[in-house]
């Protein structure tokens, strides 16, 4: 989350070469996702349930949203929702993604709370 608001306080951004801005802000969600997944399901060998999807991206959705916020005060950076769009879908993947490697793994579901 640190790295994602430095960024955010930076007026001009690095772009990835041939890309729209919308790809970094998912590959950059779909990373915190798997970090804030691993962090809610309780470590990185943890079961991980289809509860700890949901409110990882809800967790990163509305940081996304928050972090946009903080933009809208970096000149000449501007809030845009179609940024937060790709943040929660980026947050979904990397969320998922998670999800599926447990599940290969054989780590299962877990047997209590989330």
């Amino acid at each position: 989350m640190a790295f994602i608001f430095s960024l955010s306080s930076v007026a001009r951004t690095p772009a990835l070469p041939g890309q729209s801005d919308k790809m970094l802000h998912g590959v950059l969600y779909a990373g915190l996702a798997a970090l804030v997944m691993r962090a809610i399901a309780g470590g990185w060998s943890a079961p991980m349930s289809a509860a700890t999807v949901v409110l990882t991206v809800a967790v990163c959705g509305l940081y996304g949203a928050s972090d946009e916020y903080h933009q809208s005060f970096v000149p000449p950076r501007q809030a845009d929702a179609r940024d937060v769009v790709a943040d929660t879908i980026g947050a979904t993947t990397g969320a998922l993604a998670c999800l599926v490697w447990s599940r290969w793994r054989g780590e299962g579901e877990p047997s209590g709370p989330v």
